[in-house]
């Protein structure tokens, strides 16, 4: 609605709209106009300019294109290469802890034997003396005549390793069933006992009896695969021998004795436990099929195709048609000894330009123009080579470093044919776009006329209303309100405007009621702030009365000093200062006659909870050792079930770390897992023990006694035993840098020959200048143990 006093609205030179529509329809049409032109002058150029220059950009960007081809199928051929090593490696991996910890070994294949005979019971035949496995196992083992004894039963050795060897059975199928495709996996033992084990089961003797006659007379490696044995010999000699530092040797292609498929090998050496010799080796195959799958998918154009070829020229992947156009032929490598191989080289080929084509490193990614004989035409193609990551080959003698390449073929012609239609194209759209933007900067012209008109008499309509009302509002009329029905910025300005009024007009009336109300719920806060002050002071007070006690107790449990004093033969100093109000660490010391039980341990986190399972874990082990419990296992199973029962109870989420000494007749013995236990001669000699495998954290199970072993340390007069938890080593000074062990044992050898108490003290006088000013954030404890 209008004021009465609101001036008629004029369209003059003057006026606010007539200003709106010169201005914004001058700069909206000044800059139809300018970029409407400029982009028919810049359409125009780049008509004429196209025909000189698309040559050139799309001729590098399909050899760009044809390079980034290249590279990502190598990269699609390294990949699934790195598949198989993966696969492999796991295998190997598997195969070689259990050589390293022959005790595992024996157990894991004894366990194994018993569950399923069939993977280690072989039987003998007569017709090509060797021994097998019968079907029904999830691997075929086959053992070779010169590795069976009079009886023809395999040599205890050979034996031996029919049963270290069936984990295979746990570990193979799975790997079989992921990752990359393969034919089979399968574990060769060391020269002097080359059992065969492969999975999945096959007829792999009687196979190899008809591939392979006298084989089973010759020794396995060298008849098979001449040379490799003694290269992976020198590399245990020698590491730094390995052509490429990688422990995967790869074959070149040959024909699988079982399949007749083209193959290639991935062999992972096992090593003996001291890394001095060969314990056999971790293999897996997987067809030619898969790797020309992947080069065989390369489209490139109309006729352009892939290859994947090794650094000899040997191609070992391409399709047909590409195989007739570079002019190949394939031979096969079919001797009385070794494995069978497949010849296909590009130095034999037919065109001359292939087979000068160079494989070397200083052609990777290079564009390449050759000719061709098409049918008695000369054809001009493109190739470009694309090298593999090197690996380590055998073909045949010392293995030796390898790297394959991928080639690309296209035909020059098809890029061109490309390049036509483009120019074609281009012409076509360049005249199309000139009739649009003509067409389009008209239809604009008009557009941009009616849109000014319209909005600038929406837009001053609105203000003009504001302003009147806004004059009124100046003159104390707290009743005006404008209506301006549009929604945009000038609506919201007119609806701000009509709050802004009603505010003023409440605010006005009622100013000294709304301060009244403020003034009496300011007290009414203040108040209630007063009063919960005082009650969060009496909580404080009661919550600190109550950590001060539960502080106290746990310092009167810890061992006296006169205590430790009477103890003969031992110096013994201790430290110990929580975190919080009340730590989680655990230290004590019990007498029992002549016997001497040490403990130490760390709850998980710290304060009030912590504290008081490290009380529940002192009463236990203070009865036990009163119950004359002597057997270090026994007394960590007994304690970890009652502790375990109380946490149950508690319904907590708490553990420790634990660990005692036993010191009785000048004897330490050392059971359960903690921090590594600090040994320090009286020569001056650091030892450091860990005590990982001694045990299991204490309340996590109810039965640990699988776990729990023990450890004697020799503890001859003038050594010093320290036993410390986390919170020593782990300290942070001020660039968060930890103590750590290093500089506990260099704490230690600095004060080599004092006493306990000196030891003790010195070693926290350098952890404190460590921590500096930092906040403790962990309970620190540390105990030393000296033989005078």
């Amino acid at each position: 609605m209008k004021a009465d006093n609101e001036p008629t609205p004029r369209f003059g030179l003057r006026s606010f709209r007539a200003k709106f529509v010169l201005v914004v329809g001058g700069a909206v049409l000044f800059d139809l106009l300018l970029s409407g032109g400029l982009a028919l002058w810049n359409v125009q150029k780049l008509s004429r300019d196209a025909t000189s220059e698309v040559g050139e950009g799309l001729t590098t960007a399909n050899q760009e294109y044809i390079r980034s081809y290249a590279v990502s199928t190598a990269s699609s051929v390294d990949l699934l290469l790195d598949r198989v090593h993966g696969d492999v490696k796991a295998l190997a991996g598997v195969l070689q802890a259990q050589i390293d910890d022959p005790r595992r070994r024996q157990q894991v294949g004894a366990t194994l034997s018993q569950e399923a005979p069939g993977s280690v019971k072989v039987v003998y035949d007569t017709h090509g003396d060797w021994a097998q496995n019968l079907p029904g196992a999830p691997s075929v083992i086959s053992v070779w005549g010169y590795l069976l004894g009079a009886d023809h039963s395999p040599l205890p050795g050979v034996q031996q390793e029919i049963e270290d060897s069936t984990v295979i059975d746990l570990v193979a199928p799975t790997l079989m069933a992921s990752g990359s495709s393969k034919l089979q996996m399968y574990y060769i033992g060391p020269k002097e006992r080359p059992i065969f084990r492969t999975v999945p089961y096959t007829d792999q003797a009687q196979t190899f009896d008809r591939l392979y006659p006298g084989h089973n007379k010759a020794e396995f490696w060298e008849f098979f695969f001449p040379g490799i044995y003694g290269s992976w010999q020198q590399w245990a000699r020698d590491p730094a021998s390995r052509p490429v530092p990688d422990d995967i040797t790869q074959t070149a292609p040959y024909t699988d004795a079982i399949t007749g498929k083209l193959i290639v090998s991935f062999f992972h050496p096992l090593w003996k436990r001291d890394r001095t010799g060969i314990a056999g080796t971790a293999g897996a195959d997987i067809t030619l099929d898969q790797l020309a799958e992947v080069v065989e998918r390369v489209k490139i154009a109309e006729t352009g195709f892939g290859f994947l070829t090794m650094s000899t020229g040997n191609v070992v992947a391409i399709n047909p048609s590409g195989q007739a156009i570079i002019g190949l032929t394939s031979s096969s490598d079919a001797g009385t000894q070794g494995v069978t191989g497949l010849e296909r080289s590009l130095r034999a080929s037919t065109q001359p330009a292939i087979a000068s084509l160079p494989l070397d490193q200083n052609n990777d990614g290079v564009i390449q123009h050759i000719m061709l004989d098409n049918n008695g035409e000369r054809v001009p193609y493109i190739v470009v080579l694309k090298r593999l990551k090197p690996t380590n080959l055998w073909s045949s003698g010392p293995i030796k470093s390898e790297t394959m390449s991928v080639g690309i073929v296209v035909p020059e012609r098809e890029i061109y044919a490309s390049l036509f239609a483009a120019q074609q194209s281009i012409s076509r759209a360049t005249n199309r776009i000139l009739l649009f933007q003509v067409g389009a900067i008209i239809v604009s012209l008009l557009i941009v006329f009616a849109a000014v008109l319209g909005i600038s008499k929406r837009i001053t309509a609105g203000l003009r209303a504001l302003a009147s009302a806004a004059q009124r509002l100046q003159s104390k009329d707290y009743t005006v309100r404008v209506s301006i029905p549009t929604r945009d910025e000038v609506g919201a300005v007119g609806t701000a405007f009509n709050r802004m009024a009603e505010q003023i007009s409440f605010h006005t009336e009622n100013l000294e009621q709304l301060v009244d109300e403020r003034t009496r719920e300011l007290g009414e806060a203040n108040q209630e702030i007063s009063a919960l002050n005082e009650k969060l002071r009496d909580e404080n007070v009661r919550l600190g009365a109550e950590l001060a006690v539960a502080r106290q107790i746990q310092m009167m449990v810890l061992p006296k000093p006169f205590e430790l004093e009477a103890i003969p033969g031992l110096e013994i100093a201790a430290y110990m200062r929580p975190a919080d109000e009340v730590g989680g660490d655990y230290y004590d010391v019990l007498q029992n006659g002549s016997r001497v039980k040490i403990g130490i341990g760390d709850v998980t986190g710290h304060g009030l909870e912590s504290g008081v399972l490290m009380l529940m874990v002192q009463s236990v082990a203070r009865a036990l050792q009163e119950a004359n419990e002597r057997d270090p296992h026994q007394f960590l199973v007994r304690l970890n079930r009652a502790i375990y029962k109380n946490i149950e109870r508690t319904n907590t989420d708490k553990h420790l770390s634990l660990a005692f000494l036993d010191f009785e007749d000048g004897r330490v013995t050392l059971s359960g897992q903690h921090e590594d236990v600090l040994v320090v001669r009286a020569d001056g000699d650091v030892e450091r023990i860990d005590t990982l495998d001694l045990g299991l954290p204490v309340g996590l199970e109810n039965d640990i006694s699988h776990f729990i072993d023990t450890r004697d340390i020799v503890f001859g007069s003038g050594d010093v035993i320290v036993l410390h938890t986390d919170g020593v080593t782990e300290a942070e000074d001020e660039d968060r840098k930890l103590f750590g062990f290093e500089r506990l044992c260099q704490s230690v050898q600095k004060r080599h020959g004092r006493s306990a108490e000196e030891i003790k003290t010195g070693i926290i006088e350098d952890l404190m200048a460590h921590i500096g000013i930092q906040k403790i954030h962990d309970d620190i404890t540390l105990v030393i143990i000296r033989h005078t």
